[in-house]
């Protein structure tokens, strides 16, 4: 089990590391990324930098080559927002699903102390805190908003959505400082929604629940335009393609 946890530890530290070179232009479009620079570059086996290669093409940020290895793909700024959207969709019906069904007991507990996880984390935002906490709990809490809507269909739905470019919930997080005013104002809002979402499923309000899921999606369009608001352009977004 520890071999286990250590496994999952540092795939997830290629996962958020990988992730922030290609966010921040680190890695441009067309770049060949291959194992060996994951092992290198943050310290993990080989093992976890295949599994971080894999997650991030199915999340469309890396493309297979035709010979070998993986290359980084380049989005228009309006490929990113309607990926969000989709995604965002797909979630508000998972939460009308869940409450207009019957969640057990015991995953509306786990789903309640997933928001108090996060809200320890959100609680002590600074440039010091380890993100992965943040994009472990929020990965969870999406996780966990799937499996209450008992159905499989959204579940297989958001499944392919994974190869959309940057429509995980935590697409844009660890590329932002923790202690910048306004990531912190949208991480808080993110965190309310987390709450009321919950609540509005518990309560049995399916169309609050599928408005506030849906409207959740959208912090992910917020991170994009702090990022965009940067000095700097955004490589992974061709030039003269935002729509």
């Amino acid at each position: 089990m520890q071999d286990q946890d250590n496994t999952q530890s540092q795939t997830l530290r290629a996962v958020l590391g990988l992730r922030g070179l290609i966010i921040d232009g680190l890695l441009a479009p067309g770049a060949r990324v291959a194992e060996p620079m994951i092992v290198e570059r943050f310290g993990v086996s080989r093992t976890p930098a295949r599994a971080a290669l894999a997650q991030l093409a199915e999340e469309g940020l890396l493309e297979r080559r035709e010979t070998s290895g993986f290359a980084v793909k380049a989005y228009s700024a309006q490929d990113i927002f309607q990926a969000i959207e989709i995604r965002g969709t797909l979630e508000g019906l998972a939460a009308r699903y869940a409450a207009e069904g019957t969640v057990p007991k015991a995953l509306l507990m786990r789903m309640r102390a997933c928001v108090a996880e996060l809200d320890d984390v959100v609680g002590n935002l600074s440039a010091d805190v380890d993100q992965s906490d943040y994009v472990r709990l929020n990965d969870e809490f999406h996780r966990l908003l799937i499996e209450a809507s008992g159905s499989d269909m959204v579940a297989r739905s958001l499944d392919r959505i994974k190869a959309l470019p940057f429509a995980a919930p935590n697409a844009f997080v660890q590329s932002l400082a923790l202690d910048h005013a306004s990531v912190k104002k949208v991480l808080i809002m993110a965190q309310e929604q987390h709450r009321a979402i919950v609540e509005a499923i518990a309560q049995g309000h399916g169309a609050r629940a599928q408005s506030l899921a849906h409207e959740h999606s959208f912090c992910a369009a917020r991170y994009l335009e702090l990022l965009q608001a940067r000095d700097h352009a955004i490589p992974w977004v061709a030039a003269g393609t935002d729509g």
